[in-house]
């Protein structure tokens, strides 16, 4: 089976699989006992927690390990939006059209606690309007959230001009950043003022169900659940240390490797789109600015769900969009945002790449369109008859 579904997961590194074998079987003791095995397992998170903050060059003490991206994004939002509700700034909250799924999720949690939420338009380009974002601020907005690249359609925003303005105007900034982490400039990273953003390690080749969310330390938060032992208190539950250590591993490969590997995916791109280009039943719905990882297209007419089962019968593996809402048959948010109808949002198929997909991956996906286009073209045209 060729994979192509790397914004979805993606496998485990071989140093970061030894990583987290080495561990657990060294460290597999609780980092809040107090006997000495369980200190050097302490020390040992805390290791990793300061290597993760060198990679972002931000604050250790800004840096929580969560569950993943889902996981993050919910605990950032809340936390922030209850410690700025706590601190009398207001319920005002200001997201865009096309987030992933976890941040509606948490959006929506806030609105049934009292909190009003303003979700913007993005122009045909699938970028926000800084100028609609600024009409849109209120004397009570306390945060805004806003994605870095988009999962279903790879669109990406511009986060550091945001976050500038967003600075001037005293408003927090979360960002979503699962599917640019290690995969995008690390300088936009560096340079850009957000105040909070969540990462995720299965998309970059580390272990599923563990990520970070880095939140200033001079913000104030308060998390959802109070009295919670573990993560000075932002989130309950034993730390699960060798995937910890496993996905800082992966974060350093990435990052370390991340100019060849975004080359790469720029040109895995290009020949995909010159084996396409001909083919006038397939639409690439991606812009020029879109990550390269990401790969949105659809074939006039035609299901992305029956274009998926296709390519799985030629044993390519791609999706519909994202992971977390596949299977529901709902059209794409991003491309309904961008001004396609149902039909066409319904038809997304999304590629996504990484540095294992080859030259030989791509000229198979493209000799399985052409030859999927090919037989829906002739059905019409006995239909037709």
């Amino acid at each position: 089976m060729i994979y192509m579904d790397f914004a979805a997961t993606s496998p485990m590194s071989e140093t970061a699989l030894n990583a987290f074998v080495q561990t657990s079987k060294t460290y597999f003791h609780n980092t809040e006992s107090l006997h000495d095995v369980g200190l050097q397992a302490k020390d040992l998170l805390e290791h990793a927690r300061t290597s993760l903050a060198k990679l972002l060059n931000r604050e250790s003490e800004g840096i929580y390990f969560t569950g993943g991206g889902s996981d993050g994004n919910f605990l950032a939002i809340t936390s922030l939006a209850f410690g700025a509700l706590n601190k009398g700034k207001g319920k005002h909250i200001i997201t865009s059209a096309i987030e992933h799924p976890s941040v509606e999720y948490a959006l929506n949690f806030l609105e049934k606690n009292g909190f009003e939420v303003s979700r913007i338009p993005v122009e045909k380009s699938g970028k926000i309007s800084l100028k609609l974002l600024e009409d849109t601020i209120r004397k009570d907005t306390i945060l805004v959230t806003i994605q870095h690249v988009n999962s279903e359609t790879g669109f990406a925003q511009d986060i550091k001009q945001i976050g500038d303005f967003l600075a001037d105007s005293s408003i927090l900034f979360h960002c979503d950043c699962v599917q640019s982490f290690g995969k995008w400039d690390k300088d936009l990273f560096n340079s850009a003022i957000i105040d909070s953003f969540t990462i995720s390690a299965h998309k970059i080749h580390g272990p599923k169900g563990t990520g970070a969310v880095y939140i200033s330390p001079k913000v104030h938060v308060i998390p959802l659940l109070s009295n919670v032992t573990h993560e000075r208190g932002f989130k309950p539950g034993t730390v699960d240390l060798p995937s910890i250590v496993a996905f800082v591993t992966a974060a350093d490969e990435s990052i370390r490797k991340q100019p060849a590997h975004f080359q790469h995916a720029e040109e895995m791109r290009k020949l995909f789109l010159s084996l396409i280009l001909n083919n006038k039943l397939i639409v690439y719905e991606g812009t020029e600015n879109s990550s390269p990882f990401i790969i949105p297209f659809r074939l006039k007419g035609v299901e992305g769900q029956i274009v998926m089962q296709e390519l799985n019968r030629n044993q390519i593996a791609v999706s519909t969009g994202s992971a977390c809402k596949n299977g529901q048959q709902e059209p794409s948010k991003a491309l309904l945002a961008v001004g396609r109808t149902d039909s066409e949002a319904h038809g997304l198929v999304r590629v996504s790449l990484s540095h294992q997909t080859t030259k030989e991956d791509i000229i198979a996906l493209g000799k399985a369109l052409n030859e999927i286009t090919n037989k829906f073209l002739a059905v019409r045209e006995v239909t037709w008859k």
